[in-house]
């Protein structure tokens, strides 16, 4: 994975300044270099940017004549008594959109008499508008349906119930079809020009604005006011992380504000108990961004992704009935706790098969498995799609073993990375597809069982193309370098300032270099009945030579093994947990790596050995000088290059930094760790991973591997890659002995090698070397 640190400008000491005004209790610099990253450079963009206050919304009516003709059709539903149905997505976003809608409208149309809802089955209906759903809604008498969060591309669908005699509004923030579909009215800001503070609108936003425009058009009708849905409106735009500037941070900084607000309330008083009961459960209190990302966000979305069936979540986030909420919250809470073992189990396959996949031809990952729940599809997508740096397409095939005649599907999700555009790249396959929709970073599609083949051609093809020979390469990026001296809670409330954060806006990235990890322990998450789920957290505390203090942190979704044993740089998010009231500030790891390798200045027409892996040199122009890095671990390997360097006429430089041992026996525990690890996950791992994870050499972990094999462990090759397994003990306690001494001490004495070598002076080594040559 490629790390990137995000050039660093020069700031002016006024910018500073005015950025101090806001952090008080800090320098104000971290917050000002991050702000100027972003393009925010003048006051009145700072004080725009901070202050919600400052900021001036635009008007629903910015939509033009597709809002008033919305206006006029449910001006005319309310006055001929016409029934209306609402109809959703099952996501986050969707379920949200739903809500807004189901409040704000019912403002206008009484609940369950002339207003209604729908939410198609993720497992069953997938996205969007369909013909057994509009059939339902005619049989209960409906003329109008609004929809959410979806319908801008269900063309047949919508001439289909005009054809039943209801009309359709679309609010909707996705991909357009070529022509307008024949719609009373379609709400979408993708119609708008980019810079358009309302561009960028979730789902849930555009249902908002169109509540809006109907309380400005029939003003004295409303009993609540139009703030009342912020809340709502501020879950679905952060969870279904939309690009939070203009009108987006606006409605996002005032909704967190409303949810806080309502979450202090006794829980009698509270507008939305389910909200509040939903907090308590993931232990957040509602006044961060992340707690809807990493908390309300997954639950509500959880819930389809397990049962099919999320209606539920909508009377979830409206109803005022506290015990009906805390029974939903927590079916809720159970839903999302299945969807971690699920998401676990799919993502351990997934890394299996991907273990079998030669990526330097692959441009487009598409894996497929008849096993695979598809409501986890996506989540997983998302992760192997940043892991490795290229777009991700999973699929759950039907086996169609009832039905030998019937055609076989295919369904699932797909997830991209920056520079792809997913949804122009699989729009362009769509002959080979079912269905398919959604937006340039995530798609969903169904298509035939046999076009699979056909379809992994045709789009690796294409964008290998459309690169032009350009590779892909999984990135990280961090925005601020800090020592562990920084973390705290001043670096915390100075990057506050720049919530609520989101796409064009991320929460920013920390790299702390050189650093290391202590007392780190690992531990699986228990569901509300207390049972352990397949979900671990790693914590752990970090250290740096800028303190003598450690600073505490989580790794989610990681074992302690994975931690490096020595020196490390790592990338992490600064938080708050106020979980069981630990009030504590913290790192969460995003990314840790081995401290970089010492750099050698070279000289033109230098030759570059790295001696670690001698399979992989690289020669350049092979003269002038022979430059070594790290140390030597025999008299051989110096007499074979100083051999090389007299035969090719060059001068030799060796360089290498002093070792850092571990102990023999802590580089036996953590090989018996990573085993267990590697048989728990059913992951594969590389011997060149190994040997720089233990920092032995390949000799010593031979004698490791049959250490191993007499407690239990079996080590086969796949490939290039190694599997390790569990069998059972042999028992023989002193064949194991001798066999986990034998590696003890190859591990010892190669650890004395590197040691005498990192103390002789590089003309002894000349000497010795060049004596033994003779």
């Amino acid at each position: 994975m490629q790390w990137i640190l995000v050039e660093t400008e020069q700031i002016p000491e006024w910018f500073i300044q005015a950025v101090k005004k806001y952090t008080p209790l800090s320098s104000g610099i971290f917050a000002a270099q991050l702000l100027w990253q972003r393009g925010i450079k003048t006051e009145l963009q700072l004080a725009s940017f901070v202050n919600y206050q400052v900021y001036q919304p635009a008007s629903p009516y910015e939509f033009g004549q597709e809002m008033d003709l919305a206006m006029q059709r449910l001006k005319k539903a309310g006055e001929a008594g016409e029934k209306v149905a609402i109809w959703g997505d099952f996501d986050a976003d969707g379920i949200t959109s739903t809500a807004v809608l189901w409040d704000g409208l019912g403002q206008f149309f009484i609940q369950h008499q002339q207003l209604t809802y729908y939410i198609p089955n993720r497992l069953t209906e997938s996205h969007g508008l369909n013909v057994a759903g509009i059939d339902n809604l005619a049989e209960q008498g409906c003329k109008l349906i609004v929809t959410c969060d979806t319908g801008s591309t269900n063309i047949d669908e919508i001439i289909y119930a005009q054809k039943l005699g209801i009309d359709v509004i679309v609010t909707d923030h996705h991909t357009l079809p070529a022509e307008r579909p024949p719609v009373a009215a379609i709400i979408n800001p993708r119609y708008l020009p980019k810079e358009h503070p309302l561009f960028h609108l979730s789902g849930v936003a555009v249902a908002y604005k169109l509540v809006e425009a109907l309380y400005e058009t029939l003003p004295d009708i409303p009993q609540h006011p139009l703030d009342d849905l912020l809340d709502l409106v501020a879950v679905g735009l952060i969870a279904d992380l939309v690009q939070l500037n203009g009108d987006c941070r606006y409605l996002a900084q005032l909704g967190i504000q409303q949810l806080q607000a309502d979450y202090k309330k006794p829980v009698a008083e509270r507008r939305r108990p389910g909200v509040g009961r939903l907090l308590e459960l993931c232990q957040k209190s509602g006044d961060r961004p992340t707690d809807i990302s990493f908390g309300l966000g997954p639950r509500i979305n959880a819930v389809s992704r397990i049962h099919g069936d999320a209606s539920f979540c909508v009377e979830l986030l409206t109803s005022r009935d506290i015990e009906r909420c805390q029974q939903l919250a927590e079916e809720t809470e159970l839903a999302n706790t299945r969807r971690k073992s699920l998401q676990k189990d799919v993502q351990n396959q997934v890394f299996k098969k991907l273990s079998q996949l030669d990526l330097s031809t692959t441009s487009v990952i598409v894996l497929e498995d008849p096993q695979w729940p598809s409501g986890v599809l996506g989540l997983v997508a998302g992760q192997v799609a940043q892991e490795i740096g290229r777009p991700t397409i999973l699929l759950s095939t039907e086996t169609g073993d009832s039905e030998p005649n019937k055609p076989k599907f295919a369904r699932g999700s797909a997830r991209s990375i920056n520079s792809v555009d997913l949804y122009q790249l699989v729009k362009e396959q769509a002959h080979l597809l079912h269905r398919f929709g959604g937006h340039p970073f995530a798609a969903g599609l169904s298509l035939l069982v046999e076009n699979i083949p056909l379809f992994t051609d045709a789009i690796n093809q294409k964008l290998r193309q459309s690169l032009g020979g350009i590779n892909l390469t999984p990135t990280v990026q961090a925005d601020l370098v800090v020592t562990v001296a920084d973390l705290g809670k001043e670096l915390f409330l100075e990057l506050k300032l720049l919530e609520p954060c989101g796409m064009g806006n991320p929460i920013p990235k920390l790299l702390i270099k050189n650093c290391w990890f202590e007392k780190a322990w690992h531990r699986n998450q228990e569901d509300l009945k207390g049972k352990k789920i397949q979900y671990i957290k790693t914590e752990f505390l970090i250290r740096d030579d800028s303190t003598n203090h450690t600073f505490p942190g989580i790794w989610w979704g990681h074992y302690q093994e994975e931690l490096p044993n020595g020196r490390c740089d790592c990338i992490a998010e600064i938080d708050f947990n106020s979980f069981k009231d630990k009030n504590r500030y913290e790192i969460r790891l995003i990314a840790v790596r081995p401290c970089a390798d010492l750099e050698v200045k070279t000289e033109k027409s230098a030759m570059i050995l790295d001696w670690r892996n001698q399979d992989d040199l690289e020669f350049k122009e092979n003269n002038s000088i022979l430059i070594i890095k790290d140390c030597p671990t025999s008299w051989d390997d110096v007499r074979a290059w100083l051999r090389r360097s007299i035969y090719n006429q060059q001068q030799i430089a060796i360089a290498w930094s002093k070792p850092d041992n571990k102990t023999p026996k802590e580089i036996w525990f953590t090989l018996v760790g990573i085993a267990k690890y590697l048989n728990r996950t059913n992951q594969l791992v590389t011997r060149l991973q190994l040997l720089e994870k233990l920092g032995i050499s390949d000799k010593s972990l031979h004698l490791g591997f049959k250490a191993l094999r007499y407690l239990g462990f079996i080590v086969e090759h796949q490939d290039r890659y190694l599997q390790i397994t569990w069998d059972e003990f042999i028992q023989d306690e002193i064949k194991t002995e001798n066999a986990i001494n034998q590696f003890l001490a190859a591990v010892r004495e190669e650890q004395f090698q590197k040691e005498y070598f990192a103390t002789v002076p590089i003309s002894m080594i000349q000497a010795i070397a060049f004596h033994g040559l003779l």
